[in-house]
């Protein structure tokens, strides 16, 4: 039909992401040699602006695969990269974020969970999570009785700027749990494609049947408020974002909608049809993991507690007896020898602070430790040659007397010394290797 909300939109098979590509084009272990200096160039200057460290042998304040959202986001310029990150840095910090996620009380997450997308427990066929999120549940009675509740009561132990209101601070614990629980949680998970990068996204599933005009007139501020600030402080988590069971009148709403978002978030947002729900959704996920009400196999009705996929369990070491995920904010640290990740249930329940292991699972980078040995036959390989090269600008500076060392001549032989030979080779271009 002529002006049909599909036909406004591009084609599921349309490429997505900021990158000619799409996933996992642009991520981390697939990036062109451009984007791979556009990272070390950014990180550098976040390193200059006192924004990013990271000290020989320590984890680095930032990994690669977080601050490559902030480029794919910016279309991988710097600068513009830059003002983003150092804006969300300034906003997580005076809003202490961190403390929110901790100090949470679980009754007024899983409230606002209620009324946001859900994780089903299951993936696409890229191992990227696949959230649902049914419009119709939130009618205007609950948005306000949910909103009046929140700006009247404090849900956490964390300070604000006063500018966020506490309704949306909330909705931003639901996206640490994103970023902190499950994408993380399916990073780890070998069964996929591409298991060597992180996943740092997630599959929407967004049903807006039975939804009256006046209904999305009335969520219109609450929403735009939510995507404006998400899409600022959480760049690149969204990927393909299918929207089931548009009314006639949703070419009106999608007006709205698509001002929201940046152009590459527009990009992702597919409208299918009644006949396209099916095949389409199954072109990005098993059969298995659809939602029955969408074609597929799987039960699980929103406002349920994920269905977690078996292959996950199977992952999974659970602890003190615990054999699901629990309810409330939780995140995965990695243990003292950086082989697993360990999940704790954070937040506060019945004014209590919690923090309780409740299982772990293999690391998808498990640290990497060189003999001790090993490091103290380098740093002594490393003293000998400085020694010797010292030595050396000793016997220069003796044997000429027309021509005496300067500061750089000698900061070049005793930095050329400490170069470790392995690293020194493998600076080396490829013409002059071995």
């Amino acid at each position: 039909m002529a002006g049909s909300p599909v036909e406004q939109v591009p084609s599921a098979t349309a490429t997505t992401g900021g990158d000619e590509f799409g996933y996992p084009h642009g991520h981390f272990g697939h990036l062109t040699t451009e984007q791979e200096k556009a990272l070390q160039d950014f990180k550098m200057f976040l390193g200059e602006k006192g924004l990013y460290t990271h000290a020989p042998g320590e984890k680095p304040s930032h990994e690669d695969w977080t601050l490559l959202r902030f480029l794919r986001a910016r279309r991988w310029i710097v600068e513009d990269a830059y003002k983003q990150f150092k804006d969300t840095e300034d906003w997580r910090k005076a809003n202490q974020l961190e403390v929110l996620y901790d100090t949470i009380d679980v009754e007024a997450y899983e409230e606002t969970r209620s009324l946001y997308p859900q994780w089903t427990g299951r993936r696409d066929r890229r191992g990227i999570p696949i959230y649902l999120f049914q419009i119709r549940h939130l009618d205007g009675k609950t948005v306000a009785n949910y909103e009046k509740k929140a700006e009247s009561t404090s849900a956490s132990l964390a300070k604000t700027d006063g500018s966020t209101p506490e309704k949306l601070l909330r909705l931003f614990a639901l996206y640490e749990n994103l970023t902190r629980f499950a994408q993380p949680l399916c990073s780890a998970m070998k069964d996929r494609d591409n298991a060597e990068t992180p996943i740092t996204l997630s599959t929407n599933i967004v049903d807006v049947s039975q939804v009256s005009l006046r209904m999305f007139w009335n969520l219109k501020s609450h929403m735009q408020a939510a995507s404006t600030l998400a899409t600022a402080h959480y760049p690149e988590t969204l990927d393909r974002i299918f929207i089931i069971g548009a009314p006639y009148f949703f070419s009106t709403v999608w007006g709205w909608i698509k001002r929201w978002f940046d152009p590459i978030t527009v990009s992702k947002i597919f409208i299918l049809s009644a006949a396209e729900v099916k095949t389409e959704l199954e072109r990005f996920m098993e059969p298995r993991n659809i939602p029955k009400a969408y074609g597929g196999e799987l039960e699980f009705e929103f406002f349920d507690r994920p269905n977690v996929d078996p292959r996950i369990k199977e992952a999974i070491t659970w602890e003190k007896g615990h054999t699901d995920f629990p309810r409330g904010p939780a995140y995965w640290v990695p243990s003292e020898d950086g082989n697993t990740l360990e999940l704790y249930a954070v937040g506060r329940q019945d004014g209590k602070q919690r923090r309780e292991k409740i299982c772990s699972i293999p690391s998808p980078f498990p640290k990497v430790e060189e003999p001790a040995a090993a490091v103290a036959g380098v740093k002594e390989e490393q003293e000998a040659k400085i020694e010797a090269a010292m030595e050396g600008v000793k016997a220069l500076s003796v044997s000429s007397s027309d021509h005496k060392p300067s500061t750089a001549e000698i900061s070049e032989k005793v930095a050329a010394a400490a170069v470790p030979d392995a690293v020194a080779e493998e600076q080396k271009p490829a013409a002059v290797k071995a």
